[in-house]
């Protein structure tokens, strides 16, 4: 029985973030831009076709709709997320993509090792786990400023679940 106690105290987890891309348009903004967008496109589209000029009229909700559809892939692909959860034992990475699809990685931490590749100017370029013949990158659609913090507190999770008791 206490065995299964400790076990259970080892698990906890001793860091655990999601990682979700940033938009810097919210789904209120968004409204509104099109909105605005689509009442310009209109007026303009029937004035163009009012005076007989109707291609040009076609080619403004051509405009709108191409617009519209490359904001919903934009918020499409920012469905995708990242759940990291670091215990004693345990290293999980959980990948999610936009449709939902989740794809799991698992480590032993004190076998995983984490590797961060810089550039000189830009900062942090990419990061990866690796450890026991596996590896796998983590945080590609972070910016820069969240990555650097994500790989400080990372880090040093993978620090403190490494040190003996």
């Amino acid at each position: 029985m206490s065995e299964i106690n400790l076990n259970s105290a080892t698990d906890k987890p001793i860091f655990a973030a999601e990682l979700i891309p940033y938009r810097s348009l919210g789904r209120q903004g968004f409204k509104i831009l099109l909105l605005l967008t689509g009442a310009v496109c209109a007026i303009h589209g029937i004035f163009f076709t009012a005076t007989g000029a109707w291609p040009i009229g076609l080619f403004f909700g051509v405009d709108f709709l191409l617009l519209y559809g490359a904001f919903w892939f934009n918020y499409r692909a920012a469905r995708a997320r990242e759940e990291v959860v670091v215990s004693r034992t345990d290293l999980q990475i959980r990948k999610f993509t936009p449709s939902g699809r989740m794809t799991e990685h698992r480590f032993n931490t004190f076998w995983a090792r984490f590797f961060v590749r810089r550039h000189q100017e830009i900062g942090i370029v990419s990061m990866h786990v690796s450890g026991e013949g596996r590896r796998t990158d983590i945080g590609s659609f972070l910016n820069p400023d969240d990555r650097e913090s994500f790989a400080k507190a990372f880090r040093g999770a993978l620090a403190t679940a490494k040190m003996r008791i």
